[in-house]
């Protein structure tokens, strides 16, 4: 129903720009004095005016009530829907016991064995058997730093 309103409301609006191109202006009076006068006319002798003006009053009328029938569709359309509206999340997996395999805890499911591309981490407390251990660095420990107003600083 909105695409034949659609396209009978785009045949008015060209049908009217039509008549309204056709139409003599008030200024076209002085073309009748050198020899296009309206007594020949297929409108008769009053000329097209009356009827040019009554057939664009008509396509002004419908082409105004077939604006307002398409606001009238356009106000009953709902608002769109989200991009997620209406897409159910899924229900989350009851979590199942967490395997821990060289320390590292695996999900269920994710298949990560001793295969895996991930590092182990040992574990805090005692270090890995086979690894072995760079000894810490040694910091440097400063100096002390004399008390301000005595000479043992200034050399």
């Amino acid at each position: 129903m909105q695409i034949i309103l659609n396209i009978f409301h785009l045949f008015l609006a060209v049908g009217l720009i039509g008549l309204v191109l056709i139409q003599h202006g008030k200024g076209a009076d002085a073309g009748a004095a050198f020899g296009s006068g309206a007594s020949a006319t297929v409108f008769g002798a009053r000329g097209s005016g009356t009827f040019l003006s009554r057939a664009t009053a008509i396509l002004a009328a419908l082409f105004f009530l077939t604006s307002m029938a398409q606001a009238y569709f356009a106000s009953q359309v709902n608002e769109p829907e989200g991009l997620m509206e209406g897409v159910e999340a899924p229900a989350p997996a009851a979590p199942g016991p967490v395997e821990v395999q060289q320390g590292v805890p695996v999900v269920p499911g994710m298949g990560g064995g001793v295969s895996s591309d991930v590092p182990v981490v040992p574990s805090a407390g005692a270090p890995a058997e086979g690894v072995p251990q760079a000894p810490a660095p040694e910091t440097a420990r400063p100096e002390t730093i004399p008390e301000p107003g005595s000479d043992a600083g200034a050399q």
